[in-house]
């Protein structure tokens, strides 16, 4: 496919004028009079286009337990200009360690990526075995026969890499968390000073401020390790959630738009199948207005600041009792009095609140060419 075609062509099928994101993430509105199409193609190139001016790569390790959308979020970045994967983490979660590290290493591998893969945790942060749950099919990634590896995971574990790399690099290192927070809690508990060197923590978890799929109110990744989540957060060092709740309603993928990433090419046709059990869950399910892709989503987040619309700063607080509300993630809003509850709290967490749905599948689709 010629990468060079016209952004109106490519978002043809646009269908509403959205609300765009200055650089200094103040909402202004956009009353051109512009076609909705044309709107959704000027995000998506002064998104990438501003990736592509970055003066110096960020450094980011990837903390995963590689599912299909764990793997298509690995080959976003892996392709992206502004960022150097320094190294990717793996743990049980979705699939089972072995086939989380076989996973990641496919998809890098597709990306022509040689970050390094190392093993991680196979239980959980109280030492509770995990058990892998997956609705993307027994490897995760669609029952495909996607995965075929011709690398290795290091020899080094998990907590020590992510351990060595921050020493190596204080300040610089950012963390993408896109599965339970175990090796991040883990390297906490063995070294929580190198660990308050992190530039930032991103995290795809919790709820948000809606519905829970785990749960009724929390979400599989908080749920599969809600001890370690809690550790993670009460460390103090600046974490950046993006919850289950922007990964629905118009950015989820559509059947068609499944269709139109397999056409685009290898990468593309990888990422569609590996999505094949999770699209015919939904379907079996009545869920037919489209599949959510939240690891890729916050990805996005973490490569194309312009892309997240609307933020809050909170302190968040992680129910570990046993009961109905476990792994519910609690948000205190910075500077607002609550009647009953004191807020005097280290508001160290942002929250995501509003990212722009409408551009999220037209930008994945460009960025991974």
């Amino acid at each position: 496919m010629n990468k060079k075609r016209t952004f109106t062509a490519m978002i043809a099928a646009a269908a509403a004028v959205f609300t765009l994101a200055s650089c200094d993430g103040a909402k202004t509105e956009n009353t051109a009079a512009v076609k909705p199409d044309e709107n959704a193609a000027s995000a998506v190139q002064s998104y990438l286009e501003n990736a592509g001016n970055s003066q110096s790569k960020r450094k980011l390790i990837i903390d995963t337990d590689t599912g299909a959308d764990d793997a298509s979020a690995i080959i976003l970045a892996a392709k992206a200009k502004n960022v150097e994967i320094v190294g990717v983490t793996t743990l049980v979660g979705n699939v089972d360690l072995e086939q989380s590290t076989k996973n990641a290493l496919a998809a890098l591998e597709l990306a022509e990526c040689d970050a390094p893969v190392m093993n991680g945790s196979e239980e959980a942060y109280t030492g509770k075995r995990i058990n892998a749950f997956s609705v993307f099919g027994s490897d995760g990634m669609g029952d495909a026969g996607l995965i075929h590896p011709t690398r290795s995971a290091e020899e080094q574990d998990a907590v020590s890499f992510i351990l060595d790399t921050v020493k190596r690099y204080p300040g610089e290192v950012e963390i993408v968390a896109i599965g339970p927070a175990t090796n991040i809690a883990k390297a906490i508990d063995r070294d929580p000073e190198t660990m308050k060197s992190v530039k930032m923590l991103w995290s795809m978890g919790t709820a948000g401020l809606g519905p829970g799929n785990a749960s009724p109110v929390a979400e599989f990744n908080t749920y599969h390790d809600a001890e370690g989540y809690k550790v993670m957060l009460d460390l103090g060092i600046p974490v950046t959630v993006i919850g289950l709740d922007m990964c629905d309603g118009k950015a989820k993928w559509t059947e068609a738009q499944f269709g139109e990433l397999a056409d685009t090419g290898e990468i593309g046709s990888f990422v569609s199948a590996s999505f094949g059990k999770i699209r015919e869950f939904y379907a079996q399910n009545g869920l037919t207005d489209g599949t959510m892709n939240c690891d890729a989503l916050a990805m996005m987040c973490v490569l194309y600041p312009d892309f997240v619309r609307g933020t809050v700063k909170t302190h968040g607080s992680c129910i570990t009792e046993p009961g109905e509300t476990y792994a519910q993630v609690i948000f205190y809003k910075e500077g607002f009095t609550y009647d009953v509850v004191k807020n005097d709290l280290d508001h160290n967490v942002v929250l995501v609140t509003d990212v722009d749905k409408e551009s999220y599948f037209e930008l994945y689709k460009e960025s991974i060419m």
